[in-house]
């Protein structure tokens, strides 16, 4: 066996024995079985940490039909209250991803290494944006909440946060892949750094661009439903509050409707990128 812990292994010949298969060899990875005993024990040390009651978890399970069955029971009479906090989130969601991807197009333009080939800029770039995502949406809310007061202006800029540090990786990748040699070649003939930016990278970049902000639409959509129910306003507000007053009807035809949008957004998107491709 080989340094590597390379595992060959042979196949017998055909019935005819003219034709061999042929032989195939496989890495072991020793990084598998390490993972995975890893992630059992903290598996387990979690379980024993959370001291969970398994006897009145199992026992609430049926609980959970009688919920879904109860919010099956549509309520329109609230409907116009519904649809304005969904006109609000859809607003919400809109807003801050125009938002964030001016800004995302503008840092990641810093980001990437191959637009002003400053290595310090673009590590800084990256470094700054890096600990932005680390922190999450829910956090940059609440702290909005606490700068802004409630309402959906502290949504619109704690999405706008992670939103612009999620785009800037994401662009500056994207311009990254650009080939080196086209971007030479335009400096080569004198023209400057912005200028080959904005005629060759960005146009080159667009349709990436469009995927990317696609997704991150639907996401931003989905964590405006949450981040009502924490004061920012929209459908997660009317969702929590019903959902706290017993009120499933309500419940349930505001989360059937975020259901019908997210999966509009999707499929639109769907067909937007379609056309780039």
């Amino acid at each position: 066996m080989s340094e590597n812990h390379n595992e060959c292994i042979s196949f017998p010949a055909s019935r005819q024995g003219r034709h061999k298969i042929p032989v195939k060899c496989r890495q072991r990875n020793r990084f598998i079985p390490a993972f995975l005993i890893g992630v059992a024990v903290l598996s387990v040390l979690s379980l024993i940490y959370l001291d969970i009651d398994w006897p009145k978890l199992f026992s609430r399970v049926p609980d959970i039909g009688v919920v879904f069955w109860q919010l099956a029971h549509l309520d329109v009479s609230r409907m116009d209250l519904v649809l304005s906090s969904l006109v609000e989130t859809i607003s919400i969601a809109v807003l801050s991803l125009l938002y964030s991807l001016l800004l995302g197009i503008v840092f990641g333009m810093l980001a990437a290494r191959n637009v002003f080939h400053v290595p310090m800029l673009s590590t800084l770039t990256q470094s700054f944006f890096t600990f932005l995502r680390a922190v999450p949406t829910p956090v940059w809310v609440l702290l909005m909440l606490v700068c802004l007061g409630m309402g959906p202006e502290a949504g619109v800029a704690g999405l706008c946060v992670h939103t612009t540090a999620f785009f800037t990786k994401s662009f500056a990748q994207s311009f990254e892949s650009i080939p080196d040699e086209t971007i030479e070649a335009l400096e080569a003939t004198g023209t400057g750094r912005l200028s080959i930016f904005f005629n060759a990278v960005l146009p080159a970049s667009l349709s990436q661009i469009v995927a990317w902000a696609g997704m991150r639409l639907e996401t931003n959509f989905s964590e405006c439903a949450i981040l009502g129910m924490v004061g920012a306003g929209g459908i997660g507000y009317v969702i929590s509050n019903s959902l706290q007053g017993y009120d499933y009807g309500t419940a349930g035809i505001a989360i059937l409707l975020v259901f019908l949008v997210a999966y509009s957004i999707e499929r639109v998107f769907v067909r937007i990128k379609k056309k780039f491709y």
